[in-house]
């Protein structure tokens, strides 16, 4: 297997961003990390936000927005199966069967703590872990692999997020130009996740939706667009944001993530 090139990540995503068009793939040197839950927050009534600190979550690599790392769990008795860094590879070795593991953004990285939000579910994984995880406890993060970053010399952009990407929309929001022009698209289950905070910026417009049939993308199709260069970035169930594929593929350059999909466990995009 040849080895990927993960060297200076940081660099090469902020030369896209300030010089680049449309997407690159920037891999990052990926580790597998033992963090602690220094802190609980909740952020909304859906949706908690876990601090993890400590050694083992210094040096973190993460340079562009919807990075994100898996959350690996034991197994039902109990055993863990972590994966394990490959030198020569560069990449991680995993065991088979795959151990029970979820994707989750990584809403900040600051000094070595690393915020993630949940958004809470009945009878999810991850979700279920989080309400009952307590400060003290450790967690195994392996991740991020890498960003698909997109630059940062468009005209416009859009964002179409449902709850499970607004850590992802947030961040953006906060590391974006200063001068940056955007539509931001949200589309929740519940009200109350509207009370969910995202930084007041200049030429940025945000339209909060509770979540009906073709709601976020009959939203987002109907927005008045500047005559711009434009960029979509749409990311959250699958179905959702599907529509806005052959939409938007005549009009400007687009990035498409889906987080999860109803009905599947563990989605893989």
């Amino acid at each position: 297997m040849t080895a990927v090139d993960r060297s200076e990540p940081g660099a090469r995503v902020a030369a896209h961003h300030r010089d680049g068009t449309g997407l690159t793939r920037v891999p990052y040197p990926i580790e597998v990390r033992t963090a602690t839950v220094r802190r609980r927050e909740t952020v909304t009534p859906n949706i908690l936000r876990l601090t993890f600190g400590g050694p083992g979550t210094a040096g973190l690599h993460t340079y562009q927005f919807d990075d994100h790392v898996r959350i690996v769990f034991p197994d039902p008795d109990g055993t863990r199966r972590d994966p394990v860094p490959n030198r020569r590879t560069m990449m991680l070795d995993w065991p088979r069967p795959m151990p029970r593991t979820r994707k989750y953004t990584i809403r900040r990285y600051a000094g070595d703590e690393i915020d993630i939000d949940f958004v809470l579910h009945p009878g999810g994984l991850a979700s279920d872990w989080a309400r009952r995880v307590e400060p003290g406890e450790e967690a195994v993060l392996a991740g991020p692999p890498g960003a698909k970053a997109f630059a940062q010399t468009y005209d416009h952009y859009v964002l179409a997020v449902d709850a499970t990407a607004l850590p992802a929309a947030a961040r953006w929001l906060e590391e974006s130009p200063a001068d940056v022009s955007a539509h931001i698209v949200v589309e929740t289950a519940d009200p109350a996740d509207h009370a969910y905070p995202l930084a007041d910026r200049r030429g940025v417009e945000v339209t909060w939706l509770v979540h009906a049939e073709g709601g976020l993308a009959d939203a987002v199709r109907s927005l008045d667009l500047p005559e711009a260069r434009t960029f979509l970035f749409a990311a959250g169930e699958t179905e959702a944001v599907k529509p806005l594929r052959a939409w938007s593929s005549e009009r400007m350059d687009a990035l498409f993530t889906g987080y999860w999909k109803r009905g599947v466990s563990g989605l893989e995009d």
